[in-house]
């Protein structure tokens, strides 16, 4: 059974698929090169390449141009476009008319009127925002402010863990997760055993595995 959970930052095919096979609903590759888990294209193709096809596989883009997320998508096979940046309505809006599902990241403010600016469709991240790299940057943060958005479904990411997704999900409501860091050795490679209680973790909160789907 999958779990509504999102494995980020992967960089080898063995990962994903161990990932998968545990029982992630979704899978996250990193195309910004300042981070240490970046990736090119072509090489989350090589990643995602055994993947199930039920299993949603994700791209995280920095203020990048639509074409150049067209491109990753097609090369990766990438379903989702998940956009941590400064990218404006517009964009989510043509990743949408192109059949990309597309994951806005918001942080912290009026997030059910920052929401509201983004067209239909467009699924919402909510994270701290605290860091030297766009994302969680594993730094914990009060989940209850994520509440805001609710009752638009939404996904969390900041300081998540296996030993804390269930406490996290009862003070924000979210209905989806994003773990990277929680669940790694090193950068860009995943434990097994964090991952296998990752996975444990979010099976036991009542969320939306279809949430990205």
């Amino acid at each position: 059974m999958k779990a509504p959970l999102k494995i980020c930052g992967l960089t080898t095919p063995e990962d994903a698929q161990f990932c998968a096979a545990a029982g992630a609903a979704a899978l996250g590759a990193v195309f910004y090169p300042p981070s240490p888990r970046n990736v090119t294209p072509e090489r989350a193709g090589e990643v995602f390449a055994d993947v199930p096809p039920d299993i949603a596989r994700v791209g995280v883009f920095v203020d990048a141009t639509a074409a150049d997320i067209l491109r990753a998508a097609r090369l990766a096979g990438l379903g989702v476009a998940q956009l941590p940046g400064a990218e404006p309505p517009a964009l989510a809006a043509e990743l949408l008319a192109a059949g990309l599902r597309v994951l806005k990241v918001l942080r912290g403010g009026d997030l059910a009127a920052e929401a509201a600016r983004y067209p239909d469709g467009t699924r919402f991240l909510v994270e701290c925002g605290r860091g030297a790299l766009p994302g969680g940057n594993g730094a914990a943060w009060d989940w209850r402010a994520a509440r805001a958005l609710a009752p638009r479904p939404f996904a969390l990411a900041g300081g998540l863990a296996p030993d804390n997704l269930a406490a996290a999900a009862a003070a924000s409501g979210a209905v989806f997760f994003d773990l990277s860091s929680a669940v790694e050795s090193a950068p860009g490679r995943k434990d097994r055993d964090k991952v296998r209680a990752a996975v444990a973790a979010a099976g036991t909160c009542g969320g939306d595995v279809s949430f990205l789907a």
